[in-house]
Order: C-alpha cells, then sequence, then structure tokens
C-alpha cells in the first residue's frame, strides 16, 4: 500500500505530465541535482507533490522564509491530507542576537520573543520523522541550524502501555529529565499535572492531552482528552512521550559535558591571564559558572545552545546535529525559489562566525560557542542524497 496519497480535484496539463515523469525518473535513477523551472503561477508545487507520490519517499521541502514555508506547507496539505506534512521554521516573533562590539564596548544581550505554536509545529515535525515513513517537512532555510541529538531526543522518550508495570513516581521523575513542568493549576502544553493516582500530560509537540491512570504500580487505563474541556476524545493502548526540547541529555551524558565545559573554561582562563587580559578572564569564568551550575541543578540554562558541542559529544569543529540528521536516509530535498535559497545556505555559516567571534576573543564565550551554528554549504552538500532546485529565474 502506498505511503502517500496525493488528492487534487485537477489533474497535470501542458508541460507538468512530462515534468512529472522526468524528475520521479531521474530520483529513481539517483540522478543528485535536478531542476524545475517554470514561470510563477505554473503549477511547479503540484508538479512536486504528483512527483513526491511517484517516488513514494520523504521529504524535506527548504523554502527561503517563513511566509512561503507557511504557503507551501498550506499547499501540500491540501495535497496529502492522510499524510504528515510538518511545518518546521525558527520559532522567533522577534529575534536579537547576542553580540559585542569592540569599537563602542558595547555588549548587546540576547532578546526574543518565542511564538509558542510554532515551536509546537517544530516538536511535531521531529517527532513525525521518528516515528512515521510518510512525512513531508516544510521548513525554511534556517533548518540547517543546529538542533540537539536525534539520538538522544529518541533515547529519551518514554513509551508506556496500558495493563504493564510502571510506578508512578518513576514516571513522574521522567517526565521531569525530558524538561516538562509539573503544574496542577495551569495546565498546558509541555506540562504535566497530578491528581492522586492520575497523571496528565500535554506533549510539547501536541494539541491534545493524554492521561495515565495508576493502580498502584500498575499502568491501568491511558486516555486522550481535551486539555480545555477535559473531555475524553478516548482509550489508546500506548502512549510515547518525546522531549520538552531538542536540547535534552541524559544525566550522565550532562555530567561528562559538564566536567568537559569546566576543563575548557579553565584552559581559557589561563590563556587570557597568561595575555593580562584580567577583565576577560573574571567576565568568562563568572558567566560560564552561573551556567555549570544552572544546568547541574536544572538541566538547562539560558543560552545552552551555546554548550551544544559538550552536550552532544562532537570534536572540535565537527558540524552540529541539525534537522537534516532527523531525516531519513531515502528523503528527497527540495530547494524551493532555489535562486534565492541556494545563497543563503551558503552564507549563513559566515555571518554566524563573524558575529560570534568577538564574543570568543573578549570573554562573552567559551570557544566552544563557535561550533553552535549553521551548517556549512559544503556539509549540507554532503548530508543531501537527491536534490530538486525549484526556480521561476531563468539559470
Amino acid at each position: 500500500m502506498p505511503k502517500f496519497s496525493f488528492t487534487a480535484g485537477f489533474s497535470p496539463a501542458g508541460g507538468q505530465p512530462e515534468a512529472i515523469q522526468k524528475l520521479a525518473e531521474g530520483v529513481e535513477k539517483g540522478q543528485k541535482h535536478q531542476v524545475l523551472q517554470g514561470v510563477t503561477g505554473s503549477g511547479k508545487t503540484m508538479v512536486v507533490a504528483q512527483m513526491i507520490q511517484e517516488i513514494q519517499r520523504p521529504t524535506l521541502v527548504m523554502s527561503p522564509n517563513k511566509t512561503l514555508a507557511a504557503q507551501l506547507c498550506s499547499e501540500f496539505r491540501s495535497f496529502f491530507p492522510q499524510n504528515a506534512v510538518e511545518y518546521f521554521v525558527s520559532y522567533y516573533d522577534y529575534y536579537q542576537p547576542e553580540a559585542y562590539i569592540p569599537r563602542s564596548d558595547t555588549y548587546i544581550e540576547k532578546d526574543s520573543s518565542r511564538n509558542d505554536e510554532i515551536d509546537r509545529l517544530r516538536q511535531s515535525a521531529t517527532r513525525a520523522l521518528l516515528t512515521r515513513p510518510d512525512v513531508i517537512v516544510v521548513a525554511s532555510v534556517s533548518c540547517i541550524y543546529g538542533v540537539g541529538s536525534p539520538e538522544d531526543y529518541l533515547g529519551e522518550s518514554v513509551e508506556i502501555h496500558a495493563g504493564e508495570g510502571f510506578r508512578r513516581d518513576i514516571f513522574l521523575r521522567k517526565l521531569t529529565n525530558l524538561q516538562y513542568q509539573r503544574n496542577d493549576v495551569d495546565f498546558g502544553r509541555s506540562r504535566f499535572r497530578v491528581r492522586g493516582d492520575t497523571v496528565d500530560v500535554q506533549p510539547s509537540y501536541d494539541q491534545i492531552a493524554t492521561r495515565i491512570q495508576f493502580n498502584g504500580d500498575e499502568v491501568e487505563r491511558i486516555v486522550q482528552l481535551d486539555p480545555l474541556t477535559g473531555e475524553v476524545i478516548g482509550d489508546v493502548e500506548s502512549f510515547q512521550v518525546f522531549p520538552a526540547t531538542h536540547y535534552v541529555t541524559p544525566r550522565e551524558k550532562l555530567l561528562r559535558a559538564l566536567d568537559a565545559i569546566s576543563e575548557e573554561l579553565e584552559e581559557r582562563v589561563g590563556w587570557f591571564e597568561s595575555q593580562g587580559k584580567l577583565l576577560e578572564a573574571q567576565r568568562l569564568r563568572q558567566r560560564t559558572m552561573f551556567d555549570l551550575e544552572m544546568m547541574r541543578e536544572t538541566g538547562s540554562c539560558a543560552g545552552i545552545e551555546n554548550y551544544s558541542r559538550h552536550l552532544t559529544g562532537r570534536r572540535p569543529g565537527q558540524e552540529p546535529y541539525t534537522l537534516m540528521d532527523f531525516l531519513p536516509k531515502d528523503t528527497l530535498i527540495v530547494v524551493d525559489e532555489s535562486h534565492v535559497g541556494v545563497p543563503q545556505i551558503g552564507g549563513m555559516y559566515g555571518g554566524d562566525r563573524s558575529r560570534k567571534i568577538p564574543l570568543v576573543d573578549y570573554g562573552f564565550r567559551l570557544p566552544s560557542a563557535l561550533d553552535n551554528r549553521p551548517l556549512t554549504f559544503a556539509e549540507w552538500e554532503r548530508k543531501v542524497q537527491q536534490v530538486v532546485y525549484v526556480t521561476a529565474t531563468p539559470g
């Protein structure tokens, strides 16, 4: 039975059938690079959708910005109503990155406004990629920025079944380790509440909640419910809950990371002091020690992504984990508006690095913060198996 089921109230016309056939044949033959070119309004999105129907492979569609990504996501959802069409873009409504301007001695603290619904959609996308074969993810080019390790994200998930032995206190501890917050009054996404032997959880990626009823050390019943009204939707046999954040780290791995961060801190502070840069040494020690204490006590801290190299166990300079690492090996990449998108992919690394170097040079961040970065174009090319470039611009 086909994984992808295409639905449309019209059929391909004009040059579309030939384009669909040639693209599908190229993918099946293992052709790495193909181009779909057509004027605006010629139905290129439907051609791509029909091609996905033909090849039956998971697909990542990369768009230059959030607005175009949202439009494409809506179109693909209308074409594939039975499949998982997901949306993965930056969850910031407003974002002022951390920066330091040496010329004027100006430190700009990171300031941002996070969109909770977009964060939910991001979590939904990674969860779908790890649990379903029929996934189309529509993402902005920012998906080449680092996220957490997919192995840790999947490995830390918790699955329970109705009728199995599972202690309530252990389940609550696991939820806390997954960065879920207990709130018995203001229940909502990425939170859980406890009422006697009943635990309600609303996953970070879902709009519905799940209620687990314990009877002693056994899971008696699992039901899904509306988190606002409490109305029961129905019983389920099992429930798998994924972390509330992409930056989740097993406790043993976290402790190793803290040791590695402390070691890097001492080395860097020693270097600053040997150069007579006492202000930078003091600044770096104070900021990093505070972050270490927060991570040790709560498992997280503000700007935790700057320590991602240590938290994921990567080597210096090694490419970060991104959405690309969550994709199945046979995923097809589609770059929409590729005359804009491809240069964006190539330029992101340089822009990110030029902003962070002063932060490292003046003691605001450890050198390992440079490894919290987007992919370089060469790294992106190595990760993709096959690409279709969609453009309305000749050449």
